[in-house]
């Protein structure tokens, strides 16, 4: 169970922590509790009504009329502004709130409607992924549990396999792209949507998926030669800098194109002797600068 600061709740919810305390104040919106030196602390249940409370607010319902409204109400409130408006940080906040209370069933109703109302694509790099970073703030400040944190990423994983399954295989006459992460690496998520992009776009990809040893790295590169290999690095990588990492990819592989993405790459200032070595930022820039080039 999470218990939140009010600047945390203000970065979750996106209400400005001076409006929260009007909002308790005048309208007894939420009662926090407070330490002996009188530091408010919030529950999971508070931050799940902060959401709720921000998202009609957003959609022109005044706050004195929310404060009056049950929670049944607000909920039928919110399902049906969420069918009318095409606004992504309602979809996003619906997937926290399923997040929290670890609700597979929500989780998977949201997500599936999404899908169909929008597309595969759209949800995830409009959706799908803004909900990952806000995970990502939940996480850095411990509100998050590693069980709630596999939950959501399993159902996320779920979909994304399936969508790639999907797609039609390529001829062994395309482009060939290796995907993989390095040993210790095990967050995927990313790597596997990048899998369905370039399936999509028509390469031939070679998914290895988490914590790859370099050794078979090696082997399953001189079996298939890859145009490309995409990788993603989020934490530190032992017994090399980054900078030493990149340009081992570069000498160990000198006949494909390496993209890499990934928190420890996204501001570093990587001089690389090999201009085979590309750094990209997110997913719209793989799509736009990479795929489609």
């Amino acid at each position: 169970m999470g218990i939140y600061s009010i600047k945390e709740l203000e970065k979750l919810s996106g209400i400005k922590a001076h409006t929260i305390r009007i909002w308790e104040k005048r309208y007894s919106v939420i009662e926090p509790k407070r330490t002996n030196t009188n530091i408010r602390l919030y529950s999971d249940e508070d931050l799940k009504k902060i959401i709720n409370v921000s998202l009609l607010n957003n959609n022109g319902i005044k706050i004195s009329k929310i404060s009056e409204m049950s929670e049944e109400e607000i909920s039928e409130k919110i399902l049906d502004i969420s069918k009318s408006i095409s606004d992504n940080s309602i979809h996003i906040n619906q997937l926290t709130v399923a997040m929290i209370d670890l609700d597979e069933e929500k989780f998977e109703k949201t997500l599936s409607s999404l899908i169909l109302r929008y597309d595969f694509e759209h949800t995830f790099i409009s959706i799908v992924y803004p909900f990952l970073e806000k995970i990502g703030i939940l996480w850095q400040t411990n509100n998050i549990s590693p069980a709630q944190e596999h939950f959501i990423s399993n159902l996320i994983r779920q979909k994304l396999i399936v969508a790639i399954d999907a797609l039609t295989l390529p001829s062994s006459n395309s482009r060939k792209v290796l995907l993989f992460l390095a040993e210790k690496e095990l967050h995927e998520i990313g790597l596997l949507f990048y899998h369905y992009l370039l399936r999509k776009a028509g390469y031939r990809t070679f998914y290895l998926g988490q914590a790859v040893p370099h050794q078979d790295l090696k082997q399953i590169y001189a079996t298939h030669y890859p145009d490309m290999i995409v990788t993603s690095i989020t934490t530190a990588v032992s017994r090399f800098t980054i900078e030493e990492y990149l340009d081992l990819l570069a000498v160990d592989f000198p006949c494909s194109r390496i993209l890499v993405s990934g928190f420890q790459v996204q501001h570093l200032d990587y001089k690389c002797r090999f201009d085979r070595i590309r750094l990209f930022k997110n997913v719209t820039e793989l799509k736009s600068n990479i795929i489609n080039r």
